[in-house]
């Protein structure tokens, strides 16, 4: 079984060679992310498909693609309802939980982290479904997420430290660790669920 400091080693070695683009790519989804939280409207037609994107991307850098910046963009034409879907109904449940405490909230967060990577993998799933799959994946798995997302909080305080600069490296470095967790739990779950 990996652990954080393994996702960690693996996503720096993925990032190797490959750090401009990679940082290219989470600038743009920043941006693009600020500019789409103005408008509610932008935001539920465009954040799934976004969100669609940047996680394309970031399996793309894990499975030694080398994407380029257009594959940011493949949501718009990549599944474009389902992502749409997939991110709203990962908001809603995940605000819904949250109204019985932050704590029931984070954890159903954790339960839907795979969503997009799911829909990514498997576009011909229905938003449900991915949701379902990814609460399957991460069962007995939300421990280790957690894990691994605490083990850059030393990474954060240096982001808050340079007033963000640091970001241009950590935010690269957390999704690429974020994208190798994917593939060794859906590698574990799929040894487990082999299917027919």
């Amino acid at each position: 079984m990996l652990y954080a400091k393994d996702f960690r080693n693996m996503a720096r070695k993925c990032l190797g060679g490959c750090w401009i683009t990679a940082i290219l790519c989470a600038v743009v989804y920043s941006l693009l992310s600020g500019a789409l939280n103005a408008t509610v409207v932008g935001l539920i037609l465009l954040g799934g498909p976004f969100a669609y994107g940047y996680t394309a991307f970031w399996l793309g850098q894990v499975r030694w693609q080398k994407p380029g910046l257009e594959v940011l963009f493949s949501g718009l034409q990549q599944s474009f309802v389902n992502s749409i879907a997939v991110y709203l109904l990962q908001g809603i449940f995940t605000f819904l939980w949250g109204l019985l405490f932050v704590i029931p909230g984070i954890i159903k967060g954790y339960s839907y982290a795979l969503s997009m990577y799911i829909l990514r993998d498997h576009p011909e799933m229905e938003a449900l479904e991915v949701i379902d799959t990814s609460r399957a994946m991460m069962d007995g798995n939300k421990w280790r997420l957690f894990c691994l997302d605490l083990s850059f909080i030393g990474w954060y305080l240096l982001c808050a430290v340079t007033f963000g600069i640091a970001g241009l490296y950590v935010g690269p470095y957390v999704q690429c660790a974020r994208a190798q967790f994917y593939e060794a739990v859906k590698a574990e779950y799929e040894a487990e669920h082999p299917v027919d």
